[in-house]
């Protein structure tokens, strides 16, 4: 049921984006479609935002995923998802790998920066009423199945394929002709675009079973 007591008495807002003149715009467009919204903080500093929410009850967190200050997609959601705050992603972000990973740490709502303001009307009202919004377009990409070892390079590609066969690290290193720290560094990248994708691969067999599943180890 939509909760009408909540858009009639008053929405408290969070919004996390650091591009001033976009913020700008889509704070007034808020409070024009929703008159009783309040915004409880409106800037780019993630920890701000989610220190606004300590002693406050926050309809919606309307969070950019780029803020430039190195969090991953995942990080930026989790500070509002794990304080039980219905989280609206808005972003120009366009790795759908990316998108997914969002929706896995608790993100209710996506819709691009280039949506119509009738789209971004109805994700808002959907997610304040307690429900979830994804535009069809999105829809359809995100259950378009790719792989993670796409997004990698061909030298973590490389490393991580020649590592999950059974090479240990010097071994891998001498028939990459590069240090063993070049190596390590590699399968941590390439480890972390797994886990920002959803797809945390924690050991050795872990990594395996996923290239196995891609189709890069026999």
């Amino acid at each position: 049921m939509p909760n009408v007591t909540l858009m009639k008495s008053g929405i408290n807002v969070v919004l996390l984006e650091d591009h001033p003149l976009y913020r700008e715009g889509l704070k007034n467009f808020v409070r024009s479609e929703f008159p009783t919204a309040n915004f409880l903080y409106e800037g780019a500093d993630a920890y701000a935002a989610r220190a606004a929410c300590d002693d406050n009850s926050v309809s919606i967190a309307i969070v950019d995923l780029h803020l430039g200050d190195g969090r991953s997609p995942g990080e930026i959601v989790t500070l509002f998802s794990s304080k039980k705050i219905p989280v609206l992603v808005i972003s120009a972000l366009s790795n759908f790998e990316s998108v997914k990973s969002a929706f896995s740490m608790g993100a209710k709502g996506f819709v691009s920066k280039d949506s119509s303001t009738d789209e971004i009307k109805k994700a808002i009202k959907s997610i304040i009423e307690g429900n979830e919004w994804i535009s069809p377009i999105l829809s359809q990409a995100l259950n378009f199945t790719s792989k993670t070892s796409d997004e990698l390079s061909a030298q973590e590609r490389k490393a991580l394929v020649l590592y999950a066969s059974g090479l240990k690290l010097d071994a891998v290193a001498r028939r990459m002709n590069v240090a063993p720290s070049t190596v390590k560094q590699y399968i941590e990248r390439a480890k972390l675009k797994y886990r920002m994708a959803g797809n945390p691969i924690r050991t050795k067999t872990d990594m395996y079973r996923t290239l196995r599943d891609e189709g890069l180890v026999q």
